[in-house]
């Protein structure tokens, strides 16, 4: 909401502009009128809406018509003032005062106007038979007040209405020739319904009700209050009203008639809650909170994110398969203005054998998500409106920022839960393979994949001592003279070549010896395609001759060309090598590493799959 509101009052000479002003200041009619009244300003403590309030006046006698442009495009609000026992002074309304207005403003950017019959104790009969026909054909016009400066008549109502179209102003809301609302609230209230709709099933039943009216209005309906309401909409239309529940048709009803009757607060008071602003967008400060995130950390979704998360799945879940549907991703995204996932997403995360998003792969998109690009994160948290659900101050509430990487080395641990492996290797090295593998999809299933829904990520979860981690790898574009600082800063790295290639090794020799040979970053060779042929590479050191002398691990054998899902044992010993590095240097000569990592993979893995049948099962 706006932090002032600044009223400006013109009209004829004689109208009453300046009685009216110094009627309110002083609570009582002046014996002597100056030409002009000196700009004041009401405290913010004792408006009603509790924002500080200028009220500036203009004399003709005293102005140049420079400094009345001036004033004009300063103005939130004008009030032409007329005088009701004057028909000259109501005709210059629509000759004079509204065209110059109109003039000295931008057609995107009109100012509210109100229309103040003053002197209203001078005549028996009301102007407002007069002056309806004007409201009707300006729109501009947000309504009209008759008052009078010297009984004091309507002037608190005036100036408050004048604060009112300020703050909540009826043009973005509502057309009054078609007497319905705007698209773009429309737009806005159909989000607001479908984020209070907790259960995803089209109605706001009577808890979510209150627990909308609590968020809103800081205070719940009592019963007979929520019947009252649902009255009201079943005796004006048929659809409002579902199985004793709110549908959206008769939550947009009850929005309309608040604005017909002049309570255009009410669905400001909503809207504003909900992150919008005037020109219903959702704002800056809404969608993007401040978030300090210092060198060398990394963000996560905390307990509460999942939490929160795992109840938007299961809302549009709606045939409960733990996997999302082409149409239940859609109607989850309809929250947003634009879809956020592309087809690549499906190539990034686990997906079923339909190839829909599972339950942990939507999570581990998510994970992805943050993890890189936390401010898209907190952008796609807005949408869903995980501030207001939870009752937080933002979304940044849902988002924990790691120590220091240096730190966890020094200690020795650490307590992060997104591991990152760059794959680094030759063009046709594997690379794309080893990524795919990670999510279950052996090279039969990964021939199916289009070119342009091929992704450079791919994340899921592993188990490392009884952990549940996630590691997220990517395929780093194969350009060894412009390795950026980005493609190098990770937690593990794997170096991956063709056996079955003999110039492919080259590549990954260098590039170790270029970037990493003094990096405590762990490295980790990648054998790849090894179901084929085995071919002597064209180096001067074979692989295994090369990692000896490096004091690095063998290289890893791996392929995806298997009947069932390729293993996952050397993902689960990337992660605990991200999560070790000491212990993978120290361990270098003991290969009861490898094996500790293998057996805790296997064992959790089982008990993984066994929560999550039961997980299912709950659900």
């Amino acid at each position: 909401m706006r932090k002032d509101v600044r009223i400006l009052l013109v009209g004829e000479p004689k109208v009453g502009k300046t009685s009216l002003i110094m009627s309110l200041v002083s609570e009582e009619f002046p014996d002597e009128v100056p030409l002009r009244a000196e700009e004041i300003t009401i405290p913010a403590d004792v408006t009603p809406e509790r924002v500080p309030t200028h009220i500036v006046d203009y004399s003709e006698a005293e102005q140049s018509d420079e400094q009345l442009s001036q004033e004009i495009s300063k103005a939130n609000v004008i009030c032409i003032v007329y005088s009701v026992n004057n028909k000259k002074s109501i005709e210059k309304v629509t000759s004079h005062w509204i065209p110059l207005i109109n003039d000295r403003t931008d057609k995107d950017s009109r100012v509210p106007l109100i229309l103040v019959g003053n002197k209203s104790d001078l005549v028996e009969h009301s102007s407002m038979e007069t002056i309806l026909p004007i409201m009707n054909q300006y729109q501009d016009i947000e309504t009209c007040v008759e008052c009078s400066a010297k009984n004091l008549k309507n002037i608190s109502e005036l100036f408050y209405y004048a604060q009112k179209a300020v703050l909540h102003p009826t043009g973005p809301l509502y057309c009054p020739e078609e007497k319905e609302l705007k698209p773009s609230c429309i737009k806005a209230l159909t989000r607001i319904f479908k984020v209070s709709d907790l259960d995803n099933d089209g109605i706001l039943n009577d808890n979510e009700l209150n627990f909308f009216q609590r968020t809103c209005f800081n205070t719940p309906l009592a019963p007979q209050a929520l019947e009252d309401v649902k009255n009201v909409v079943r005796r004006n239309m048929t659809d409002g009203v579902k199985d004793n529940g709110l549908t959206l048709e008769g939550f947009l009803f009850l929005h309309t008639l608040f604005i017909q009757r002049g309570r255009h607060e009410t669905t400001w008071t909503v809207l504003r809650r909900f992150g919008y602003d005037d020109d219903l967008e959702l704002t800056q400060e809404y969608l993007f909170p401040m978030i300090k995130i210092p060198p060398d950390c990394t963000t996560e979704l905390n307990h509460n994110a999942y939490l929160f998360l795992q109840s938007v799945f299961d809302k549009h879940d709606k045939d409960r398969d733990c996997a999302l549907s082409p149409e239940e991703v859609k109607d989850l995204f309809k929250v947003f203005p634009y879809m956020p996932w592309g087809p690549d997403v499906n190539n990034t995360v686990c997906t079923n054998d339909q190839g829909w998003i599972t339950y942990q792969g939507y999570l581990s998109q998510w994970t992805l998500t943050t993890y890189l690009d936390v401010q898209r994160s907190l952008e796609y948290l807005g949408y869903l409106g995980y501030s207001i659900i939870y009752e937080q101050e933002s979304q940044a509430a849902a988002i924990t920022v790691t120590r220091n990487k240096r730190i966890d080395l020094q200690k020795k641990q650490t307590q992060r839960s997104v591991f990152r492996c760059n794959v680094l290797g030759a063009r046709g090295s594997g690379k794309s393979g080893f990524l795919q593998a990670f999510l279950g999809k052996n090279l039969q299933r990964q021939r199916l994949i289009r070119d342009d829904h091929k992704s450079l990520y791919a994340i899921s979860t592993t188990y490392v001592y009884g952990q549940e981690k996630y590691l997220l790898l990517h395929e780093v574009m194969p350009d060894f003279d412009f390795l950026t600082e980005a493609d190098l800063a990770c937690d593990v790295v794997c170096l991956v070549y063709d056996v079955n290639n003999p110039r492919s090794f080259e590549y990954c020799a260098k590039v170790f010896k270029q970037y990493f040979i003094d990096s405590k970053t762990p490295c980790v060779v990648i054998a790849a395609k090894s179901d084929l042929h085995e071919m002597r590479q064209h180096y001067s050191l074979s692989p295994h001759d090369f990692c000896r002398k490096h004091k690095l691990h063998p290289p890893q054998p791996f392929t995806c060309n298997t009947t069932e899902a390729p293993t996952k044992d050397i993902y689960t010993r990337l992660t605990t090598m991200a999560m070790y590095p000491h212990m993978a240097q120290a361990d270098l000569k003991n290969s009861t590493f490898w094996l500790r990592a293998s057996v805790g993979a296997t064992v959790f893995a089982v008990l993984g799959f066994a929560m999550y049948r039961a997980l299912l099962k709950q659900r």
